[in-house]
């Protein structure tokens, strides 16, 4: 089965009015929704994202360079990831579907891992 690879999109914006105790909580439904994942033998890893934008690093000939991250102009960032184990995309989205991360108004995208093993 293969693995598919969850980016967290949210707003810059997003959990901005929230209250201390409503960032634990939402913190705590993240891990029991992980929980149910590993639970389940479909959860291969994740991890919140650091609140930086990150760099790009590009190659021309030999010069390699850094700059700031990619949404350094847009509202949108990829605060975190999660790898699942899912037969196809219908069970992506279906172990997807009640991630704590689209009661905000956010985006989830899946992609299909390519194994970079034999």
């Amino acid at each position: 089965m293969p693995d598919y690879m969850l980016l967290l999109h949210e707003s810059t914006t997003a959990g901005a009015g929230l209250s201390p105790a409503e960032i634990m909580e939402t913190i705590n439904r993240y891990k029991a929704w992980a929980g149910k994942l590993a639970e389940a033998g479909k959860l291969r890893g994740g991890e919140k994202l650091c609140d930086d934008k990150g760099r790009v690093m590009t190659k021309r000939g030999a010069q390699v360079s850094a700059k700031d991250g990619p949404y350094s102009e847009v509202a949108e960032v990829i605060g975190g990831y999660f790898i699942i184990n899912a037969a196809d995309y219908a069970e992506a989205e279906r172990l997807s579907s009640d991630c704590p991360h689209l009661d905000f108004g956010n985006a989830i995208e899946l992609r299909e891992v390519e194994p970079t093993s034999d």
